[in-house]
């Protein structure tokens, strides 16, 4: 679900955020900062690193058989194929294939991250396991509880990823696009209690 940090005091909220954005540059060698953001297209990702590679997609995660299957399914280290310098693993030599011969039809949207924090520009989570199809395009979530309150308002809260990705976080440093946005919030911005409450109001509605 959605982060709920603590809320620094409202006059130091500026102060608070240049000194968290500084704090945030300074662990620019450290080996999330380096996985999350790659000096390409796709930066940012969700990967980590798992030696040898520097940066692997969703923990190394087949991003084939979401497509190809309908389901999750972890890839192999043997089959792998790099792309814009993010490293993507395959259960089979087949998937590694359909996969070289179009990388961009196979790429989760918002670089693997939580759709739903992608809601309130925060690029962050995101389980492979947790996932959507829409409209042809994968969708990745952190955790049931973030895709349920996603769809709540799917139709609203896509066309709120797709604007803050392209705005705000596409291109951007993930841990300073972070630290900027769990402080400076955005105006629909809800905590992790709150959706949650919202969900289980939806749900006590179902007949």
């Amino acid at each position: 679900m959605t982060p709920t940090p603590t809320r620094p005091p409202i006059f130091s909220r500026a102060a608070f955020a240049v000194s968290l954005s500084a704090a945030v540059l300074g662990l620019a060698g450290c080996g999330a900062m380096s996985a999350q953001n790659p000096n390409s297209a796709l930066k940012p990702v969700n990967a980590v690193e798992i030696a040898p590679d520097a940066r692997v997609m969703l923990k190394g995660a087949d991003v084939v058989a979401y497509f190809s299957d309908g389901r999750y399914e972890q890839g192999l280290p043997q089959f792998k194929s790099t792309y814009e310098g993010v490293t993507f693993h395959f259960s089979n030599a087949e998937r590694q294939a359909r996969f070289d011969q179009s990388p961009e039809a196979f790429l989760p949207q918002f670089g693997g991250y939580c759709a739903d924090g992608l809601v309130y520009a925060i690029p962050w989570g995101g389980d492979a396991d947790t996932w959507k199809m829409i409209d042809g395009k994968l969708y990745i979530f952190g955790g049931q509880g973030s895709k349920d309150a996603f769809e709540l308002d799917e139709a609203r809260n896509v066309a709120l990823a797709q604007k803050y990705w392209a705005e705000e976080v596409k291109g951007g440093n993930s841990f300073v696009q972070r630290a900027k946005r769990l402080v400076f919030r955005v105006p629909h911005y809800k905590t992790g209690e709150e959706l949650a409450q919202a969900v289980a109001a939806a749900k006590a509605k179902q007949p």
